[in-house]
């Protein structure tokens, strides 16, 4: 049930290692089983941040469950990710967290 997005001006040479890389980083940060994490990746895309477009990410973390005890360690996991594999100074990323019950998750035609 966690979905982590990277939307970044970046562009990623092998999107699907990347993607498989940022799964299961974010089932660590977040202690969920990989089984239940979903990631997506926007690269490429024109943006800024402080008028500048130099490297940038903005990030969406959401999970059943998230609680804003457990940001501040996801949130360095997901920017060691990003400084690490895009080049992007922590400085220039933005993660935007959003907690859920198991009824405002739908999966299997039904909810958790």
């Amino acid at each position: 049930m966690p979905y982590v997005r990277i939307q970044s001006n970046q562009s990623v040479p092998e999107p699907k290692l990347l993607l498989s890389k940022l799964s299961s980083e974010a089932a660590k940060a977040i202690g969920k089983p990989e089984s239940y994490v979903q990631t997506a990746l926007d690269d490429g895309l024109e943006m800024t941040f402080g008028g500048s477009d130099d490297p940038t990410v903005f990030m969406e973390c959401k999970s059943i469950g998230l609680s804003e005890s457990q940001t501040a360690d996801i949130s360095a996991a997901l920017s060691r990710f990003c400084i690490d594999e895009l080049s992007v100074p922590s400085d220039r990323i933005y993660i935007e967290f959003t907690g859920a019950s198991g009824r405002m998750w739908g999966w299997k035609g039904g909810t958790f």
